[in-house]
């Protein structure tokens, strides 16, 4: 009952959606990673971008004003992680907070001796447990340069990651995947991309990896949709991991 009265929720909102489809077509010709799509793909991508954007609260802050175009470009990127999964991925919270650049968070922490420190570091973006996602306008335009840097990819990464708790690098498998697998991969890659960090090798891939698990996690997704040969050849079982998890082939995508 409750899922037939979801699907027709569902179709309901994109039938009477106002997306303007020559903003759509503009969008996703800016974003190269896309490309590769079948046509069934985009259509399945543009009926979950306007269900995300139903659903999320996408605002600016610091006098930061988001038109139409700016909000589907965060939304589109967001999409493209659960374009095989289901909105419901995205469940439990409804804010992006977009600010015009860089912002910094004020963040207190007790340590073990009950002295509190606060910190201040700027960010282009920050996902929270249970709350928003928190993005610098300057970082979600597309990157040309083949650096597989993309922050909405990467926070939004964050909040598939955090559906089982804190962004510790293990979301929520699907049923079949193997947790023992999973950690085997990431777990050699992580210590290998430490490994090869720590010797100042150039691996084209963000050195933010190896802040932790999480963020290994984050930033290979990143990479995955953005530049995914590069995945595929530096740690193809975290590749085959990922391929399963996100049930998406980029690599294959890009090789047509």
């Amino acid at each position: 009952m409750f899922s037939a009265f979801r699907r027709w929720r569902r179709r309901r909102i994109i039938a009477r959606s106002s997306l303007d489809a020559g903003e759509w077509r503009q969008t996703v010709e800016r974003l190269p990673f896309l490309q590769g799509l079948t046509h069934s793909e985009l259509e399945r991508l543009r009926e979950t971008v306007i269900l995300f954007l139903h659903d999320k609260s996408i605002h600016g802050a610091a006098g930061l004003t988001l038109d139409a175009g700016m909000q589907l470009m965060i939304a589109v990127q967001a999409c493209i992680l659960i374009l095989n999964l289901d909105i419901d991925y995205y469940r439990g919270w409804v804010e992006v907070i977009v600010y015009p650049d860089e912002f910094v968070p004020v963040v207190e922490y007790t340590d073990e001796a009950g002295v509190v420190h606060t910190e201040r570091e700027a960010k282009i973006g920050e996902a929270w447990l249970r709350g928003p996602v928190i993005l610098s306008w300057a970082d979600v335009a597309p990157h040309t340069d083949g650096s597989g840097v993309n922050v909405v990819i990467h926070e939004f990464a964050h909040k598939l990651d955090m559906l089982n708790g804190d962004a510790n690098g293990f979301p929520p498998l699907h049923a079949g995947m193997s947790r023992a697998a999973w950690s085997d991969a990431f777990s050699a890659a992580y210590a290998d991309f430490c490994r090869r960090e720590d010797t100042g090798e150039d691996l084209a891939i963000d050195p933010y990896a190896a802040e932790s698990p999480g963020e290994f996690f984050a930033v290979m997704s990143e990479v995955f949709f953005e530049i995914p040969r590069v995945v595929l050849a530096l740690y193809p079982k975290v590749y085959g991991q990922l391929r399963n998890f996100y049930r998406q082939d980029p690599a294959a995508r890009a090789a047509v």
